[in-house]
């Protein structure tokens, strides 16, 4: 696997990054032997203050050219990479600082940040050019510490290695035919797997360009998916995008074309419905690929391009990762019917090292064999395919003896043309055990029977809401991702 981020070995003049900003027109871009030289400040200045590789490095995720060059500069010096998100309160930077302890963060405006982070100095990100010394090696030692989302308590930071980040990004470049040729799209946050390690290392490792938007808009994303030159664009983006972008399609010409120019439409971070895949399949006659992955693993498994993409689908595992269901006692499943449900595991080089400070968490999740129980809820086909269905946690109902995953209800409520969006949880129940509870937000006249019935034609009659909800809005987390603790 040799070196991190063979691009800025190449010295070359092609342009790497590029962050476009909409409201101003402002455009910004490095090419790979500026953003060498940059890193090499970063590192120098890292240096002159006594910060050694190995130590941990704070990056604030503001939406600056600078903070890639941060990103960059820590992973490649050596540093092992704290990202933090700006939007965060103060107990929640609190418990960052006093976990991961970073010596010292870098925040392209440190005045905006000064003081947030008990105890730890915030520098500017150093601008001029210097060498760079460094290239950071594959190996086994902690490049990134992502902290979880905190569904179930304080967040934990997961511990990823230079191998891990490696591992995965070759093997996605092989299932999506990632090449130096690619331009990757996205308006992702900096402090996620999907922006951070697949937007911004995967592009430099494979010798893509990169054109980050730091505001999503459907405008940006059409003038950042126009074809320059021979370079094909790859759009990485969530749900929630993909929703807004087939909204502007409906009445905008020069968007679908942009979205049909584009090489790959790749959606993650949580399902995309059927509904946002049959629009836009309707108007661009592309398909939306899925993929599946966790903080703690990276990505799973990934749909081909050029097979036929299916709503619900997240693919096949993807090479050199291992995968099966799990029953309850984390017996291997062995049915590939598409409906026995089980608890995903995987296994390979992409698993993360651990829960920083928490071995009691880590064992808990990763056994002895290195399998990880991701808490993720599948059926199986028989060619390897995987549905997710929900969570362990909040998407596993046990209702009058059967066993329903949440996802599959959901997927079903947006099947009604005035759903929007749709949360379902299980609630205690005297006689069912569980019955299945529907939060749902309607875009117009509907009534909650009529989504019930509207279910038990869709679906098996057990898996028919025995109560429906409609509310204003879900709560989701900066990804898009429901966060069905805090429903009512």
């Amino acid at each position: 696997m040799g070196l991190l981020f063979h691009r800025l070995t190449s010295g070359d003049d092609g342009v790497v990054l590029r962050l476009r900003v909409r409201a101003t027109g402002a455009e910004e871009r490095l090419t790979a032997r500026a953003l060498t030289s940059r890193c090499g400040r970063v590192v120098q200045a890292l240096a002159e203050r006594g910060v050694r590789p190995g130590q941990r490095v704070g990056v604030w995720a503001q939406g600056t050219l600078d903070t890639l060059v941060a990103l960059t500069a820590t992973a490649v010096g050596g540093y092992v990479t704290v990202p933090l998100d700006p939007k965060l309160g103060p107990l929640e930077l609190g418990h960052l600082a006093k976990d991961a302890q970073p010596v010292v963060a870098l925040a392209s405006d440190p005045e905006a940040v000064a003081g947030r982070l008990s105890g730890v100095p915030v520098l500017g990100v150093p601008a001029g050019e210097a060498a760079l010394t460094t290239h950071r090696a594959v190996d086994d030692e902690p490049l990134l510490i992502l902290y979880t989302s905190g569904t179930t308590g304080l967040p934990k930071g997961a511990v990823l290695s230079a191998r891990n980040v490696a591992f995965n990004l070759d093997a996605l470049a092989q299932a999506w035919g990632w090449t130096r040729a690619d331009v990757v799209v996205h308006a992702l946050p900096l402090f996620h797997v999907h922006g951070l390690v697949l937007g911004l290392y995967g592009s430099l490792r494979n010798g893509a360009g990169l054109d980050w938007l730091p505001r999503f808009s459907p405008e940006v994303v059409e003038d950042a998916l126009s074809p320059i030159g021979g370079e094909g664009k790859v759009l990485f983006a969530v749900p929630t995008m993909y929703h807004r972008l087939a909204d502007a399609a409906e009445n905008s010409q020069e968007l679908v074309a942009a979205l049909q120019s584009a090489r790959l439409l790749i959606s993650g971070s949580a399902a995309l419905p059927l509904r946002d895949h049959q629009r836009l399949h309707r108007l661009t006659g592309r398909r939306v690929l899925e993929r599946y992955g966790l903080t703690e693993t990276l990505i799973n498994t990934a749909v081909l391009p050029g097979s036929e993409s299916e709503a619900g689908r997240v693919g096949q595992p993807l090479e050199g990762v291992e995968l099966r269901l799990v029953d309850d006692a984390r017996q291997p499943l062995a049915s590939f019917d598409d409906a026995t449900i089980g608890e995903v595991a995987v296994r390979g080089p992409h698993v993360f090292l651990g829960y920083l400070n928490r071995p009691d968490a880590t064992a808990a999740v990763k056994d002895e064999g290195g399998w990880y129980y991701t808490g993720d809820l599948a059926t199986r086909r028989a060619d390897g395919s995987v549905r997710i269905v929900g969570r362990r946690a909040t998407d596993l109902i046990k209702c009058g003896g059967y066993k329903v995953g949440a996802g599959e209800v959901e997927a079903a409520l947006l099947e009604h043309p005035q759903v929007r969006e749709a949360a379902v949880v299980g609630r205690p129940d005297a006689d069912l055990g569980e019955k299945i509870v529907a939060f749902v937000v309607t875009s117009g006249d509907t009534t909650p029977a009529a989504l019930q019935d509207f279910v038990a034609k869709q679906l098996s009659p057990h898996k028919r809401p025995r109560e429906v909800r409609v509310v204003d809005s879900l709560p989701r987390n900066a990804m898009g991702k429901v966060q069905k603790a805090k429903l009512p």
